[in-house]
């Protein structure tokens, strides 16, 4: 029988142990009297106990429904609040988003947005994961992140990949190194006889250029050393007499801008940067509002470092 009971009997029942009468209960529930009457005898029957005593006078609360008012009152009190929760949360008035993201991407691209983001929606809390493109795309696949900002490196069947940017790959090398002194464009093959330093494979820049005949190990009669960060890769920079390949936003960022940096041709090479979230998984308001934004910053901010912005991301 107690499934039966709802919260429309507990606000009824609540508004007259309040008042004290059930015609001013009534009127605070926008009610008729008989409405109202007709509802607490069906929440006495359900309930098989009398609820109030009724005088002329006054309407008072039976020994056995005393209690029952608070419990009453918080369950009121509780459900108002889910839904008020609920519904903030729907505005993004409160709540949490959760990014993964390519280090070159933060300063260029997501923090502009962000700063934005919380303008408009100040109490949600921001977590920012800064990976590169193996983790970025799992922690995106697994759930333990809302969307990425990464190069696509393992297009996995279960995510959704929306390119976004366009970054050009050049090289990357200390003030003074011979390369810096070279007259016209600069070409892959132009790299062929200077110390390099590679990127791993599993990050998405070093599966990006591995491919490259110029690069690869086996064709050079160079050195090459290896990197599996930019941390390191500016550690190895700082020998003096090597170069890397990144992509502009790349070498633009954190301590790699200290060194010269100059896009190569023939090929001209960009990697494609995307917004990478779950296929066929809705996403959260919040999550939605904060993407908008983000397209919103991209298709306002002027190019930086020879990026284009991507007619896709927009259609």
């Amino acid at each position: 029988m107690g499934t039966q009971i709802s919260l429309r009997h507990l606000r009824c029942f609540s508004a007259v142990a309040r008042t004290g009468s059930f015609t001013v209960a009534a009127q605070q529930l926008f009610k008729t009297q008989s409405s109202l009457t007709a509802t607490i005898k069906q929440l006495e029957d359900l309930a098989g106990v009398q609820l109030f005593d009724r005088t002329t006078r006054r309407v008072e609360l039976t020994k056995d429904a005393v209690w029952f008012q608070e419990v009453a009152e918080r369950i009121i009190r509780d459900f108002d609040n889910a839904v008020s929760d609920l519904q903030a949360t729907a505005r993004s008035e409160h709540g949490n988003i959760r990014i993964s993201v390519v280090p070159s991407m933060m300063p260029h691209i997501l923090a502009p947005a962000l700063e934005a983001f919380r303008k408009s929606y100040p109490d949600v809390k921001i977590s920012v994961r800064d990976e590169g493109s193996e983790k970025t795309e799992r922690a995106v696949l697994e759930g333990t992140t809302d969307f990425g900002l990464s190069s696509p490196l393992n297009h996995f069947a279960d995510l959704d990949y929306r390119p976004v940017l366009a970054d050009p790959f050049g090289a990357v090398f200390p003030k003074g190194h011979p390369l810096a002194s070279h007259k016209g464009d600069l070409t892959w093959a132009d790299l062929r006889d200077h110390n390099y330093v590679a990127l791993t494979k599993d990050t998405g820049i070093g599966a990006l250029i591995r491919h490259f005949p110029d690069l690869e190990p086996k064709h050079r009669g160079t050195e090459v050393d290896y990197a599996s960060s930019t941390t390191s890769l500016y550690a190895l920079l700082k020998l003096g007499d090597r170069i890397t390949v990144l992509p502009s936003l790349a070498a633009h960022t954190g301590q790699m801008a200290e060194f010269e940096f100059r896009e190569l041709h023939e090929p001209k090479v960009e990697r494609e940067v995307c917004i990478i979230t779950r296929h066929m998984r809705s996403s959260s308001p919040t999550t939605r509002r904060v993407l908008e934004i983000l397209l919103k910053t991209i298709r306002e901010t002027r190019p930086v470092h020879g990026v284009r912005i991507l007619d896709t991301a927009f259609n």
